[in-house]
């Protein structure tokens, strides 16, 4: 064994180099690049229309890549590895629930859309089920974006501050005002176009991250031995709705989370609509759902290399990582920082993820916010709208900088992440198949079991979240010990360990206590059942089902107006079949829907 030689060669691994930097500023400057082109040199028609649809000519394999691009936040590249290092590989069926989502947003979701020719999928919304319904929804896509936006900028500033060493809000400042500046100048086009860049980063590095890690960590067989052994492959087919992940609401949460993000979530419709044609959105959710199942399943899987590569030799219990948030740019840059500019890369693609996300949404933002708050308030131009839309988006960017002190403290960023978009996604989802499927359903039934869901929703989430202050849940991550430093030769773990005096555990670790309190903990409960006990993976596909249990009864309680009448073009055809004459308008009757994008132009 050699002794200083590997610990000082891995220590000065642990920092960005200037190959580094230069890789990861080249990113910044592309998408900037892009943005500035898009603002002062294309061609394009300076319109609403333009800006917010790229005139609906966009190209299909871009917004397929920018749909998965938008969809890859930093969450994903940072936080599911982390998931599955600490807590096993059952959130693969989160991943795997795109399968049974694809087919649905296909020919239920955008054939119903680009029939009826919405630009904004609220728009859907207020002619099924009048206006009343599209300012609820628009304005929990406000609330939801404000709490999400600064998680989404915080966290590669997290990963960028842990290798380089440079203050995590002075990253977020630099960082938020390139995106914003980008999507400000550019719009739509330059948000898709800084996502196919940003794709290919992402490509690029999770494959790279995959293969070296595996290589690293002894080989695919060898990875698999050391998961089974830690217990990070025993799938939870148990039924119990407190056990904090199973296969049964990994599916259901990732169900009613990729039908909600990408079928009925304007940042992605937008993209969507952006299309020729409906044969074009066909083909570009196709590919789009290939590549988040590829993506987001090789960073599920990272984690099980992450913990093979650490079976008995965890940085965190040896106090070199503090959370497991922290955990991937760690381990970026013990398998890859011998490697010139494969940290920057590896750190470009976080960031890639993450702007990706943060100028979709607010670019979406800015649309809603104007046409849905502003619009029917003024004297509408196409030059005020502009300058009010990129106002707008400086104004979130601002936001965004000053959330990020908020966002350091948040302990688990997935928790955080599905407790906030669970309050009101399952609910929206719910809604818009209503409309789609149920022609029952009418604008007063939906509306009451929207607000009912999300009421229950916020008291669910309050009281878990009162529960888990006072220790009554604990989600307790699976065990990793220190014995095997010296044998995997990771000497900078193992002399941290024997030189930290204090020897202190940054995070809890599973203990036998000698008499068992009564908790709610990850892998099941002694205590007796609550419903504010309930694992965080199940909010959304349970305020999707409390939406469904009171508007479906209301339907028959508060009867459909007598002049009220449906257009057969806003259910999927599949619905139209058994349709009743009588609530039936004959679409020989109906006047041409025009989009009021284009009835501004």
């Amino acid at each position: 064994m050699e002794g200083s030689s590997p610990i000082s060669n891995m220590s000065s691994a642990l920092t960005f180099g200037i190959t580094d930097y230069v890789v990861f500023v080249l990113m910044l400057c592309a998408s900037l690049a892009i943005g500035i082109y898009f603002g002062f040199f294309s061609k394009a028609k300076n319109t609403t229309e333009e800006y917010l649809r790229g005139s609906k000519k966009m190209q299909t394999v871009p917004i397929a890549i920018s749909l998965v691009a938008s969809q890859l936040s930093g969450i994903a590249i940072m936080s599911v590895p982390a998931e599955t290092y600490t807590f096993g590989f059952n959130y693969i069926f989160i991943v795997l629930s795109m399968v049974l989502v694809v087919p649905l947003l296909i020919y239920v979701v955008a054939s119903v859309f680009y029939e009826n020719n919405v630009s904004n999928c609220y728009e859907y919304l207020e002619i099924r089920f009048g206006k009343f319904m599209r300012k609820v929804v628009t304005l929990t896509f406000v609330l939801n974006l404000c709490l999400m936006l600064p998680v989404y900028m915080f966290i590669p500033s997290l990963a960028f501050a842990q290798v380089s060493g440079l203050n995590i809000h002075l990253i977020n400042i630099v960082v938020s005002s390139i995106c914003v500046s980008y999507t400000m100048l550019g719009g739509i086009k330059a948000v898709v176009w800084t996502d196919v860049v940003q794709g290919g980063i992402m490509l690029t590095s999770v494959i790279l991250v995959g293969v070296l890690g595996t290589v690293q960590a002894g080989g695919l067989s060898s990875v698999l031995e050391s998961a089974s052994k830690g217990g990070r492959l025993d799938f939870d087919y148990r039924l119990d709705p407190r056990i904090r992940l199973t296969v049964w609401n990994g599916l259901m949460a990732g169900f009613v989370m990729w039908l909600g993000h990408i079928g009925f979530n304007q940042s992605c419709v937008q993209r969507i609509v952006a299309l020729p044609s409906y044969a074009h959105a066909k083909v570009s959710l196709i590919i789009a759902s290939c590549g988040i199942l590829l993506i987001m399943g090789v960073m599920s899987f990272t984690g099980i290399i992450m913990f093979a590569r650490y079976f008995g030799c965890d940085p965190m219990l040896a106090g070199l990582v503090s959370k497991p948030d922290k955990m991937m740019p760690f381990f970026i840059q013990d398998i890859m920082g011998n490697l010139p500019g494969m940290p920057g890369l590896f750190i470009s693609c976080v960031f890639s993820a993450a702007l990706s996300t943060l100028s979709a949404n607010l670019n979406s933002l800015a649309g809603v916010v104007y046409f849905d708050y502003i619009k029917p308030f003024i004297r509408h131009t196409e030059a005020r709208a502009n300058a009010t839309m990129k106002l707008t988006i400086i104004l979130m960017g601002i936001y965004c900088i000053f959330g990020g002190f908020v966002v350091q403290h948040f302990n688990s960023i997935i928790q955080t992440v599905m407790s906030i978009t669970g309050i009101s996604t399952g609910a929206v989802t719910a809604v818009f198949l209503l409309g789609i499927l149920c022609p029952r359903v009418n604008s007063k039934a939906a509306s009451s079991g929207i607000i009912f869901s999300i009421v229950v929703m916020v008291a669910i989430v309050i009281k878990t979240q009162m529960q888990l202050k006072a220790g009554v849940i604990k989600y307790d991550i699976l065990p990793n010990t220190l014995d095997q430093c010296e044998a995997k030769n990771l000497y900078t773990i193992f002399n941290a360990t024997y030189n930290n005096n204090e020897h202190t555990t940054p995070i809890s670790v599973l203990e036998t206590p000698t008499e068992a309190p009564l908790v709610t903990g990850t892998f099941g409960s002694n205590r007796d059942f609550s419903i504010f006990e309930i694992s965080f993976f199940w909010y959304k596909f349970l305020g999707a089902i409390l939406t469904f249990l009171w508007a479906l009864p209301m339907s028959y309680i508060c009867k459909r107006d007598k002049q009220e009448s449906l257009d057969p073009k806003l259910f999927t055809p599949f619905v139209r079949k058994f349709l009743p004459p009588n609530l039936v308008l004959e679409l020989e009757e109906l006047p041409l829907k025009v989009s009021p994008l284009a009835q501004d132009l």
